[in-house]
């Protein structure tokens, strides 16, 4: 890499370390590199020097200097691996949904998080060897989906398609759905959930809580209702237009509404009664990306084994969906 790059922040990225953003999407430039060019200036935030600890914000201006000289001789930073056996490789590869020499697509499975954490030792980016293939270096986390959100998840090739699909999240480009099993029925089978959100106190055990507050960050999620069960449940198409940690999974609690089997927002009234599971019926069902060779690619992703089962037993039939039209 040979000329200096502006990126602007996507909205995946909001709120997390400057350092921890370039070990996403810059995992070949080492720590002490990066260090070292903080130190001089050459990485700026909107314009000004940064220290490593400092967090970004959505919309934000990163400026990267070149690098390569700057690591010539220094082995570049690599993500914690997991050991993983041929059977363990044989299953990731078997959750790939797309694939061409810039990009691949995963359909994640329910209950695997995308980036390890305090006491987390099983995650995604641990697993990334196994999706090589033909390359020489692992593939990058893109954007991440929670812990027990399954679907469409996107990886790039390369260090250079990470910065361009970076910036298409940030300018909101990109296009993702989700399909969710929510309680009761919305009595608007269509609107928009605007909301000032941000990280509030936990329950003990309970990891991080998004709360509504005046002085949170704006959020805004597009819905409609595909089908419903009577007055038990329904099935909504979200389309988020920013990307809040939890954002879906607030914004339906909120509405009154919570997503089935998400206890964290909806307490005990987010179970259903009967056969139905308990897992959080949450999917990225579909992304739409602009493919860093030009063209825009859309993967839809297959339902997880749990929401296929409850989709069944309410009677709702994925083979007939049509994409709803939401208004920009």
């Amino acid at each position: 890499m040979n000329a200096v790059q502006n990126i602007a922040v996507a909205t995946e990225d909001d709120g997390i370390r400057i350092d921890r953003w370039f070990q996403r999407h810059f995992p070949d430039i080492g720590f002490g590199a990066l260090n070292k060019m903080m130190r001089k200036g050459e990485v700026r935030l909107d314009g000004k020097r940064v220290k490593g600890n400092e967090r970004v914000a959505a919309g934000q201006t990163v400026r990267v200097p070149p690098y390569q000289a700057a690591v010539a001789d220094e082995k570049p930073a690599k993500p914690q691996g997991i050991r993983l056996s041929d059977e363990d490789i044989r299953e990731i590869q078997s959750w790939v949904i797309y694939k061409d020499a810039d990009v691949i697509v995963i359909n994640k499975p329910a209950g695997l998080p995308t980036q390890g954490g305090t006491g987390v030792t099983r995650h995604l980016d641990g697993m990334l060897d196994a999706l090589m293939f033909e390359k020489e270096a692992r593939p990058k986390l893109v954007h991440r989906l929670d812990k027990d959100t399954s679907g469409a998840l996107l990886l790039a090739r390369s260090t250079s398609v990470a910065a361009s699909l970076a910036e298409a999240f940030a300018s909101r480009v990109t296009d993702k759905r989700y399909w969710a099993l929510v309680v009761g029925t919305p009595k608007q089978y269509q609107g928009r959930i605007k909301l000032m959100m941000d990280k509030g106190p936990g329950r003990a055990g309970a990891g991080e809580r998004m709360i509504v507050t005046p002085d949170g960050k704006r959020s805004v999620t597009d819905y409609q209702v595909v089908d419903k069960a009577a007055g038990r449940a329904a099935w909504l198409t979200l389309k988020p237009l920013t990307g809040r940690t939890h954002q879906l999974r607030l914004h339906c609690s909120e509405i009154g509404h919570p997503i089935v089997g998400d206890g964290k927002y909806g307490g005990t009234e987010a179970y259903l009664s009967g056969a139905i599971s308990r897992k959080l019926h949450l999917h990225s069902y579909m992304i739409r990306f602009p493919h860093p060779k030009g063209g825009m690619v859309e993967v839809t992703a297959p339902l997880p084994p749990h929401m296929d089962e409850s989709f069944r037993m309410l009677g709702f039939d994925p083979a007939s969906y049509e994409d709803p039209e939401f208004e920009d």
